[in-house]
């Protein structure tokens, strides 16, 4: 394929206009030689011979009239196995293996293989003379916990490609080829197990998208039950600094029903990114009782990587989850923050000299931000398996301000919003899920009207605690006040939970629903009692046994006491349940 080359015109950060020997007219990747380096970019404005480049490194030591050349690819990554268990930047390359070869500081011009060099055991799905289509499988490996399926590179012509040679079963290396296909017009094509996609093109090798009404379990009481989210759905999780993203980031690759986890940490403070890499290989999967990073990817971009290239981390993220989509998978795709990748792009607008947008945001901000949640979905193969991208994306809005232009551009494409709030982290409420200011259009694990119930107890509650705050504690009503105390009951119960507890830190489903319906008995009930004394002591030993309830294990002789006690002291005071909560117990 013959290059096209020009010249540097100019240089303003990461931003290089070129001037072209000959027209150019779609987006390509170019390779900029100063002196010895080769840096990879990016044609993203072109006017005639003329061209704006966004390079992924620095550009220092670059000069007028260097010499650009052109290779008419499209920044792509690499997909095979091998991915699972890697910690990559945003162009792909892995962290651990560029340390070891540019030391602390990361070397321009350098970029290694993104999938080890290594044999695998093959064991061929087709035949000689089978009719494949991009997409499909012909061969799987094992990889980790998981059967790695090699599909048909999905770049080729949408067409039937025949089989007419194929490996037997054995150990070959990821780059060897280990099928021949030609297509109706005779064109052969060599494959092994790596090939190349386009990380700013969705992959949509699929017979049918689907409705995400599965609902994706997280362990989380607050998630699950009042916030849900959905297999091929999206959320959104802005807080401020320090109100427990991570920690709740963790605690939902942990013990998310899915089958791979890919962290994108995109444009974060380095210590952050530190705390993320030491503590996810120690992190332990529930499911096998092995190490997380198993059936994990990290891509990692520090804000003092160039800007380019945090901009480009999110694309190789959900380019990586729709991959392992294509093998019928579950993948949970976390970016943090999705705040820095914003920041990037408001970078290189500036740079490009275009018309800024609220806050000095680019003005493209809100379709940039839905073209990213619009690559999450549930889809239907070709051969009838299901698999889903669930992405999940925090924000970091400067002073918890969710009026700001990136989490309100969030607000109008995702189908949760799991708002942390200042307050109750201050608080020590963990999850700081704020439950009267976010929401969520998914079904839960719990029947709507009674999840409906309990919410509106939560903000009769909040408005009471407002009136009190006011009037004080003797201004208010005894019904009122149990109102109150019950929205505290379900509060400290049921919103919060701790992530460092060996029982409480996951709840399985099971467990959900089953103490929340005795929480609903209790919040269906009007108790007899005369005055705010009796209110406060009553229900503080209620809550104590309920809290107690949380760190028992599921149906022990302990569990079992507790809930006797838990039964008896309710009904001892009850004098008559709801009639319109009664429908529903």
């Amino acid at each position: 394929m013959a290059n096209t080359s020009g010249r540097v015109l100019g240089v303003n950060g990461n931003m290089v206009t070129v001037e072209f020997d000959s027209a150019i007219s779609k987006n390509e990747v170019g390779f900029i030689h100063v002196g010895n380096d080769r840096l990879k970019g990016e044609v993203i404005r072109i006017n005639g011979n003329t061209a704006a480049l966004q390079v992924f490194e620095m550009t220092s030591g670059m000069s007028v009239g260097d010499r650009v050349e052109f290779t008419d690819e499209m920044l792509s990554v690499a997909l095979g196995p091998g991915l699972l268990q890697q910690i990559y930047d945003g162009l792909q390359n892995p962290l651990p293996q560029l340390a070891e070869q540019c030391g602390f500081f990361l070397q321009r011009g350098v970029y290694l293989d993104a999938i080890p060099s290594r044999a695998w055991d093959f064991t061929p799905v087709a035949k000689l003379g089978d009719s494949l289509r991009p997409g499909d499988t012909f061969g799987t490996v094992p990889e980790g916990l998981f059967t790695h399926q090699i599909m048909v590179p999905f770049n080729l012509a949408d067409v039937p490609w025949k089989v007419v040679s194929i490996k037997e079963k054995g150990q070959y290396n990821v780059r060897e080829i280990i099928c021949t296909v030609v297509d109706p017009k005779g064109r052969k094509e060599d494959l092994s197990m790596v090939f190349t996609w386009p990380v700013k093109k969705a992959i949509k090798l699929y017979a049918e998208r689907l409705r995400p009404d599965e609902t994706l379990v997280t362990k989380i009481r607050i998630i699950d039950t009042f916030l849900p989210v959905a297999k091929g759905g999206t959320y959104c999780t802005p807080g401020p600094f320090g109100a427990g993203k991570t920690v709740l980031q963790h605690m939902t690759s942990r013990n998310a029903d899915v089958d791979i986890v890919i962290i994108a940490a995109c444009g974060e403070r380095a210590g952050e990114v530190v705390e993320v890499l030491k503590e996810f290989p120690e992190l332990t999967d529930p499911k096998t009782g092995r190490s997380l990073m198993e059936r994990t990817i990290i891509i990692c971009n520090t804000s003092s990587m160039p800007v380019a290239s945090r901009e480009a981390s999110v694309y190789t993220a959900v380019t990586l989850a729709e991959y392992y989509r294509q093998m019928g998978l579950n993948v949970l795709l976390l970016a943090d923050s999705t705040s820095r990748w914003a920041q990037a792009m408001r970078e290189m607008s500036g740079r490009l000299e275009e018309i800024p947008g609220e806050e000095a945001f680019p003005a493209y901000l809100e379709s940039r931000i839905a073209e990213f949640y619009e690559r999450a979905g549930k889809v239907r193969l070709r051969d009838g398996r299901i698999g889903s991208v669930t992405i999940g994306g925090t924000v970091s809005p400067a002073g918890g301000n969710f009026e700001e232009p990136v989490t309100q551009a969030t607000l109008k494409v995702v189908g949760a919003f799991h708002g942390l709030s200042r307050e109750r982290s201050d608080a020590r409420k963990y999850p700081a899920i704020d439950p009267l200011s976010s929401w969520s259009k998914y079904q839960g694990i719990i029947r709507v009207e009674k999840v409906e119930y309990a919410r509106q107890i939560l903000f009769r509650g909040s408005e009471i605690n407002q009136m009190m705050k006011v009037v004080g504690e003797e201004g208010t009503s005894v019904a009122d006040y149990v109102t109150f105390q019950k929205s505290e009951l379900i509060d400290a119960f049921y919103l919060q939970q701790n992530s460092f507890d060996p029982v409480d830190a996951s709840v399985p489903i099971e467990r959900q629903r089953y103490t929340f319906d005795l929480l609903f008995k209790v919040l269906a009930s009007e108790f007899a009692l005369e005055d705010k004394r009796q209110v406060r002591s009553f229900f503080n030993n209620l809550r104590q046994l309920f809290l107690d309830w949380n760190n028992v294990e599921f149906d022990s002789e302990r569990f079992k006491q507790i809930e006797a006690q838990i039964d008896s002291l309710y009904k001892g005071k009850q004098a008559s349940v709801d009639p319109d909560a009664e429908k529903l117990i």
